[in-house]
């Protein structure tokens, strides 16, 4: 699954073709992905302009100008492509052809620019494990999805003090607290990996020993919240990872992945210097962690 940094990737490339167009029509060529789409979500959206491209943890959101907000989410092999009527595709760096097979081509926006230009962004998901959803823009923060999600892992909101909080009389392993939607929005496996890396501790150890006995953070607490923060804006600012079907609005591929010092990367030797260990691999809660057991502790 896409984490927040790919999600966040799709935001901004979609943001300069589809903020301020007309949606002239939304063209549905099947009646579900994961989900059904819902009723009438076609004539519902016909005509209106888009406001504003956002984000919440891994979801994409659309907002229209009558109050209605379209809620993506590209599932594991969901992408966007803008097409305009002179240039449909614009590779990039680390570029990798997607599906192009119409039968792919799930929805079409068929959009009018700021400046009358035609264009379309096509949704290709061959999997079809992505959705849209529709949720009222005052709504918004209460609808199903949204409403039990933690702190973005961007900004200052997540700070060492924000992390003993959470982390506060948890006996569950660091990385599954993590990993707690509920606790971080957006936060997935791989990003997880590497901030652990960079903060030099343990993906089992018990997210408690972060808080001392008053509620405070401890400096593991000050490395992981810091570690967090630049693990994810590096990896927005090199558009993502991009591991199997994920790739970007223009085609290319995000190359974050090229500077993964755990991920992946089991019985490699650990970057960090100094350190003569090699990264391992467990399962936690069904899902690998990669760490080096010499450093991380």
């Amino acid at each position: 699954m896409p984490e927040l940094p790919e999600v966040e990737t799709v935001r901004r490339g979609l943001e300069p073709a589809m903020q301020d167009a007309h949606l002239e029509r939304l063209e549905l060529r099947r009646p579900d992905l994961r989900f059904p789409f819902p009723p009438g979500l076609a004539d519902s959206v016909a005509g209106q302009k888009i406001s504003a491209l956002s984000r919440r943890a891994k979801y994409l959101l659309i907002h229209l100008e009558n109050g209605q907000v379209l809620i993506c989410h590209l599932g594991m092999s969901g992408s966007f492509r803008v097409q305009y009527a002179d240039d449909d595709h614009v590779p990039g760096d680390f570029h990798m052809v997607r599906s192009r097979d119409e039968k792919h081509d799930h929805v079409i926006f068929h959009l009018r620019s700021f400046d009358g230009a035609p264009l379309r962004v096509v949704y290709n998901d061959p999997r079809r494990f992505g959705f849209i959803l529709t949720a009222d823009e005052a709504e918004l923060s209460e609808h199903p999805l949204l409403v039990h999600l933690g702190l973005e892992p961007t900004g200052n909101a997540l700070s060492a003090q924000a992390l003993a909080t959470m982390f506060a009389q948890r006996t569950t392993t660091l990385k599954a607290a993590l990993m707690n939607q509920r606790l971080i929005a957006g936060l997935g496996n791989i990003y997880v990996c590497e901030a652990l890396w960079r903060a030099g501790l343990s993906p089992r150890r018990k997210a408690e020993t972060l808080v001392t006995k008053a509620g405070k953070p401890t400096p593991r607490a000050e490395r992981l919240a810091a570690a967090i923060g630049e693990v994810i804006a590096e990896a927005i600012a090199s558009g993502g990872s991009t591991l199997r079907d994920h790739a970007q609005t223009d085609g290319s591929l995000g190359y974050f992945q090229h500077n993964f010092r755990v991920y992946d990367r089991e019985n490699v030797a650990c970057p960090r210097e100094a350190c003569d260990g090699t990264v391992k691999r467990v399962v936690q809660n069904g899902r690998s962690t990669f760490y080096c057991p010499s450093c991380q502790r």
